[in-house]
Formats: structure tokens, C-alpha cells, sequence
């Protein structure tokens, strides 16, 4: 693994950062529009002497912190979507961690990073995400982050104009595409010279195995999330054409433009949740083969699959069962309404091959076994409960919709053996096939 120090390409960086920063530190405490003309200045000239000049050179620490500064405390809709857009820019033109073309982690030393780990940053846990003074966050103000999404994702708050929920989704959008930047290259090169101390050194790793977070709370609060989000969205898909029916239908007197950025960047915030967990899957996979070969100790500590915890979760929350389905299951070129949002309609996306194939490019074989099958188990529980709205009333279509959902059961899973002729079926597969089959050959 190679480090490369950032010294020498910033030395030169100094005069612009006084000259930059000078231009929002005499507005820091002003909420006026000349401050938030000169912010918007400050964003103009970073992004000028970093993509602008004969040599592209990155930012300082201390313009990069002031870029985030701004993204978490800004109040126009102009300041927070410039600073978010230029921090991605930013990453991508600059990467911190990257595979060199003489195929070596290159690992840029000294090098900007959102976390902050050292005391000069507050970390009062009993303030809300984005009050503290620094632009930084340190893992707890992550969690507090996510506890705050999740209160977000609610039809109801994403129709309130409020300028703090969209700072917050792209907030962690942000963290989600770095998070994203620093582990994917190290896990390419943990593939090939499966060394766990690549890994281990991932911000990701550190984050979800810091003491300043409870990470099956973290992790139950992002499954909330993307679920909330996804039975937003499903809503106004389904709403799509008849306006006057739509839950999500802004007043009158509201701005169209923050409206319309808060449901577009709702959108974003639900894939990039599913980013944050895939990562996470990616992390966990990683490890439990370092684990194998001997390669983790005891400060590696021991943390659940966060395969587990959902599926812990979705068994014993039904009604997050489907929501999450959805979002599981979509396919990238499906931007119409979803025709069927039942455990029904969802068997019925495994009818061809072209959707199972889809599918399985998002989410793994053994994953849609366990949630296709832990989904029939709780259908048959609430059918027979007899539970209002899970199946109609009268018996004989209750027990006619029965027989339906057994056979697309079936049909789903005959669906993933042709695709994956090497699939093993899971003993919970097997049991729910079984049952299904038994329903079947009763009627």
C-alpha cells in the first residue's frame, strides 16, 4: 500500500486559502443575502483555483471544511445544492484512495476527510446533526444524522418546506459517495492480496465499529428510512396522472423549486441508502473471510451481519416487509408507477427472465430466498388470523387468493433455478415451497 503526501501540491495553496476564506469568515455569523452572496463567491472561487488553473491542485483542509460548512448550515436552496455538488465534484477529481496504474493502493496522506476524530471538534451528543460549530462530523454526529433522516422520511416532512431536511439528505449523500470512494478501491485490492488491514483502515470499518454508536440501532434506522422512502415514492407513482389524489401535492404559497428539490432528492436518498447497505454487505463479506483465514483480532471486535439484522427485522415488522421488497426489486429502467405493491404483485416481478435476471444484479440468490420466504411466512400467519386488508373477507376469495400467491410462489422460485441452474435451495425455501405445494394439492 502506497501513501502519497498532499505537502507539496498544497504548499502553494496558502495565499488563496487566506484570500478565499477571508471571503465568508467576516459573513460566518450573517443570515443575509449579501453573506450568502459572498458564500456563493467563496464556491466559485474554490471551485476556479482547483478545476481552473494549468495544474489541477485539490483544496485545502480548511476550504474543503468551510465548503461543508456551508452545505450543513446554508438556508437558501442556491448554497446548499452549489456546496453539495462541489464536494462531490471535488472527491471525484481528487480521490483520496485510489488503485494506481501500476495496480497499488495509492492512500493520499493527510488528506480531507468529513470525520473528524480529535477533541477540537464538539461532540455533545445531546445536540442535533449539524449544530455543531465545525463542518465536521465525528461518528456519533453520523448517527444523530440518521436519527434525524428517519423522522424525515414521512410524507408529511418532506411536504414541509424546510430547507434543514434537504441539507440533511444531501448531507448524507455526501458522506455516502465518500464512505463509497474510500472503501470500493480497497476492497478491490483486498480481493487480490487479501490483506485485512486495507480493509480495517477504511473509514467505513472505523465508523460502524466506533463506541460512539449503537450499530444495530444505525443499522434499524436505515432499513426505516429506505423503506419511508421507498412508500413515498411508491405513492406518488401510484398517484402519477391523478394530481388531485396525491398526498404529496405542495400548497399553493410554496416555493416550486425547494418543493420540487426536496422530492428529487428524497429520490437520491433512498439510493443512496441502498448504496450505504451495500457497502456495508461488501464489508461484512470481507471480514467474515479475514476471520476465516485468522486475519482479525480482538480490536476488530465482533459486529452482527447487517444481512441479519434486516432479516430479523423483517420477520418480526410484516409491515416493512414489502416496502423494502420494493426497492429490492426495481428495476433501473422501470420509472412507471409499480402495478402491484402486494406480495402478490412482487412474486409476479420473478415471471420472466428478464426481471429475474434484474433482480438478481441488486440483490443476491440466498437474500431473495430468505425474503421471498420469510414474506410467505407472515402472508400465511396474518391470512390466518384472518387480519382486515391482508386478503378479502369472504372465504372463498380469501382462500381463491391463497392458492394464487402458492403458485406464484412456486413459479418465482422456478424462475431463479432457471437463471441460477446452481442455486441451492435454502431450508426455509424448501419448507415454504413445501407448504405451498400442500396448499396447492388441497385445492
Amino acid at each position: 500500500m502506497e501513501r502519497t503526501s498532499t505537502n507539496r501540491r498544497r504548499g502553494n495553496r496558502t495565499g488563496i486559502e487566506e484570500n478565499t476564506l477571508a471571503i465568508v469568515e467576516s459573513t460566518e455569523a450573517k443570515d443575509t443575502q449579501d453573506a450568502d452572496d459572498d458564500r456563493i463567491s467563496f464556491l466559485e472561487a474554490v471551485r476556479a483555483s482547483s478545476f481552473a488553473s494549468e495544474v489541477a491542485v485539490p483544496p485545502t483542509n480548511k476550504m474543503y471544511e468551510a465548503v461543508l460548512q456551508i452545505l450543513r448550515v446554508g438556508k437558501s436552496l442556491e448554497l446548499i445544492m452549489s456546496s453539495y455538488q462541489l464536494l462531490i465534484d471535488l472527491d471525484k477529481h481528487f480521490p483520496q484512495v485510489f488503485v494506481s496504474k501500476s495496480h497499488e493502493l495509492v492512500v493520499v496522506d493527510e488528506a480531507w476527510s468529513p470525520f473528524a476524530f480529535s477533541s477540537d471538534v464538539a461532540s455533545n451528543e445531546s445536540r442535533a446533526a449539524g449544530e455543531n460549530s465545525s463542518g465536521l462530523l465525528d461518528f456519533s454526529g453520523f448517527a444523530l444524522l440518521i436519527e434525524e433522516l428517519v423522522e424525515i422520511a414521512t410524507v408529511e416532512n418532506l411536504r414541509a418546506m424546510d430547507t434543514k431536511n434537504l441539507r440533511n439528505m444531501l448531507l448524507f449523500q455526501y458522506l455516502v459517495s465518500f464512505l463509497e470512494g474510500d472503501f470500493l478501491p480497497r476492497k478491490t485490492m483486498y480481493a487480490e492480496t487479501m490483506n485485512w488491514t486495507i480493509l480495517r483502515e477504511s473509514f467505513l470499518n472505523m465508523l460502524l465499529g466506533s463506541r460512539r454508536i449503537n450499530y444495530k440501532n444505525l443499522m434499524k434506522d436505515c432499513l426505516s428510512i429506505l423503506c419511508g422512502l421507498s412508500q413515498v415514492y411508491t405513492g406518488m407513482s401510484d398517484n402519477r396522472g391523478s394530481p388531485e389524489n396525491s398526498n404529496t401535492k405542495p400548497s399553493e404559497d410554496c416555493n416550486p423549486a425547494l418543493a420540487f428539490a426536496l422530492l428529487q432528492v428524497g429520490k437520491s436518498t433512498c439510493i443512496a441508502m441502498q448504496k450505504f447497505l451495500i457497502i456495508i454487505m461488501g464489508l461484512d463479506n470481507s471480514k467474515k473471510n479475514a476471520d476465516m483465514q485468522g486475519q482479525t483480532t480482538r480490536a476488530d471486535g465482533v459486529r452482527t451481519p447487517v444481512v441479519e439484522i434486516v432479516l430479523d427485522e423483517l420477520t418480526y415488522n410484516v409491515d416493512m416487509l414489502l416496502p423494502f421488497l420494493q426497492p429490492s426489486v426495481r428495476t433501473r429502467r422501470s420509472n412507471g408507477p409499480v402495478d402491484d405493491a402486494t406480495f402478490t404483485g412482487i412474486l409476479n416481478w420473478f415471471s420472466s427472465s428478464t426481471g429475474t435476471k434484474s433482480i438478481l444484479k441488486k440483490i443476491s440468490i440466498q437474500v431473495i430466498q430468505l425474503l421471498l420466504a420469510h414474506g410467505f411466512q407472515a402472508l400465511l400467519l396474518l391470512s390466518s388470523q384472518n387480519i382486515e386488508g391482508v386478503m378479502d373477507s369472504k372465504e372463498e376469495t380469501r382462500e381463491s387468493s391463497l392458492v394464487e400467491i402458492c403458485k406464484s410462489m412456486i413459479c418465482a422460485f422456478q424462475s431463479l433455478k432457471r437463471t441460477n441452474e446452481e442455486m441451492e435451495i435454502l431450508p426455509i425455501s424448501k419448507e415454504a415451497l413445501f407448504t405451498a405445494a400442500t396448499i396447492l394439492s388441497m385445492n
